[in-house]
């Protein structure tokens, strides 16, 4: 994948000359690498600020257009200010014929429709979103493609399967390492509550007695009706008592003629 951008030569050097430089709109920029003394650039930021946020961005070669020359070039480096997060600086390298350049390749998954995992409610586990290959300068791949097709729940993707962009080689070559995995759905089950808990709930509304208002009556404390009942008994033998005694006077108090 080629790119055009435009780029102008700049003498400015000091960070005050480069920081009017970004309130004009442009980007100051280096490049180097090859036989050829390093330049120093700048590039409007409107022109670059779409492939800046691709995410291929530092593995796209590009035809530079300076003042009217074009190179080859790959991004190398990108700063960013730190809190607007702007872009401040950019490095670019030449890209010479028949040398080959590390780069981090970004990893694309296909056929996602097809995956037997997948269609059970698994879940592609992304493991490396990137992969660090050494290729050819001016042969360099946009991607590196996955083939989910086939693969079921608990499948695991190791470099070994992957088929590589031609002319590119591993960084890696120690370990035969994941790339991605299908793992089984996540299912969140609410914990079953304890025997005696569960006991203790039922029990709640035993012994209340609805009153009027529909209110629930306190159940009654061990020992209270016995209580109540006594004092029931006493109350009664009181009135009789006091009954018979009234009598009895009433009795003795003699008829006054």
């Amino acid at each position: 994948m080629i790119n055009n951008l435009k780029a102008a030569k700049r003498e400015t050097t000091t960070k005050g000359q480069l920081n009017i430089l970004r309130t004009k709109g442009m980007i100051p920029a280096v490049l180097y690498g090859g036989k050829s003394p390093n330049l120093k650039l700048s590039i409007e930021e409107k022109f670059v600020k779409d492939v800046l946020n691709s995410e291929n961005f530092l593995s796209t070669v590009f035809d530079l257009d300076i003042d009217g020359q074009k190179e080859k070039v790959i991004p190398r480096d990108v700063t960013y200010h730190v809190t607007t997060e702007k872009p401040t600086h950019i490095d670019f390298m030449r890209v010479v014929k028949g040398s080959k350049i590390i780069l981090e390749i970004p990893v694309k998954f296909k056929n996602n429709n097809e995956c037997d995992g997948l269609k059970k409610g698994g879940v592609l586990n992304i493991v490396r979103r990137k992969i660090q290959l050494k290729c050819e300068a001016e042969n360099i791949p946009e991607d590196i493609e996955v083939d989910l097709k086939g693969l079921d729940i608990g499948a695991s993707i190791r470099i070994s399967s992957v088929q590589l962009p031609q002319s590119a080689e591993l960084t890696i070559t120690d370990r035969d390492f994941v790339v991605a995995t299908i793992a089984a759905p996540t299912i969140v089950k609410e914990p079953e509550k304890p025997a005696e808990e569960a006991a203790a709930e039922g029990a709640e509304g035993e012994g209340t007695t609805p009153t009027e208002g529909g209110e629930a009556a306190a159940p009654a404390k061990e020992g209270e009706a016995s209580k109540k009942d006594e004092k029931g008994k006493e109350a009664v033998t009181d009135k009789k008592q006091a009954g018979d005694k009234k009598a009895t006077t009433e009795k003795k108090t003699p008829e006054k003629k």
